[in-house]
């Protein structure tokens, strides 16, 4: 199997594990603080790691341009969490990602797709929307859950882009994880002050956890990006929404309304379609 055929694999994998870490993040009383808990686990697991790999040479642009983006991105998910359900707010932001990131991957860096790769995105974002879309929503609530599915799609295309300019893959992934922890879970941990050391004393486990796992999921994540066309793999992730909505029906005790059941079917059709016509 080429690496090329691998991509799609290891980014379904990497959608698995993301809804896995979404669960956790949704199981914390205080979102923000959570994040910085996650992220700082993350960066103190990638620690040991950058000493065995090399200096992310030619990727620093990237490395600093995600970083910001990822903290709008966590900004805005959180703002949109506190005026939506995450149920609601959350497939808005994905829902839209994947069009956004496919757009700008092929008008800026010229990567390849095809009708058939148009239609697979389409249904996937249509599923996911789809999930989550309700007819009573606010403007402020559809700003920031808009503004979170633009900045995925930017950080998807920029490590995308980063990934490729490193020497290696795991030298982009361990800086990535270090700037997010060292960076971002600190400002968060800070800005939440003796909320987020409550929250760290409760919830240092799932924490662990769901760090380590986030090393798993957008590790895999840019490595399939590293092999793959942006537009098709950004899609596939999406996938997730599938994984988390039988994780809440099977351990959460969720309902799955016939609206939410057939966008599940559209994301798993468009799934389906883009890895047969890939």
């Amino acid at each position: 199997m080429t690496q090329a055929q691998l991509a799609p694999i290891l980014m379904l994998v990497s959608g698995f594990c993301h809804a896995i870490v979404n669960a956790i993040l949704k199981a914390g009383k205080d979102k923000m603080s959570s994040r910085a808990l996650i992220d700082g686990f993350s960066a103190l697991m990638m620690v040991p790691v950058i000493f065995f790999v090399p200096l992310p040479a030619h990727a620093w642009g990237w490395l600093f341009a995600s970083w910001l983006v990822h903290l709008v991105y966590l900004v805005s998910l959180v703002k949109a969490f506190e005026t939506l359900d995450m149920t609601v707010a959350y497939p808005i932001a994905r829902g839209l990602a994947p069009v956004l990131a496919a757009a700008a991957a092929v008008v800026f860096f010229r990567e390849p797709i095809t009708p058939a790769i148009i239609a697979g995105i389409f249904f996937v974002s249509l599923g996911v929307m789809a999930i989550g879309f309700h007819p009573h929503l606010s403007r402020r609530a559809l700003g920031w859950s808009g503004l979170t599915g633009v900045t995925i799609a930017l950080y998807t295309v920029i490590d995308a882009q980063g990934v490729r300019a490193a020497p290696t893959a795991a030298s982009y992934i361990a800086w990535t994880f270090l700037f997010l922890g060292a960076g971002i879970g600190l400002l968060f941990a800070l800005w939440r002050g003796k909320v987020f050391y409550a929250e760290a004393m409760a919830q240092w486990k799932p924490g662990l956890t769901a760090g380590a796992l986030s090393i798993a999921t957008y590790g895999l994540a840019l490595l399939a990006l590293r092999w793959g066309a942006v537009p098709r793999l950004a899609a596939l992730r999406e996938t997730s929404i599938v994984f988390a909505t039988v994780i809440a029906v099977l351990f959460l005790g969720e309902h799955v309304n016939l609206q939410r059941g057939l966008g599940v079917a559209c994301v798993a059709a468009g799934a389906m379609w883009l890895l047969v016509t890939g």
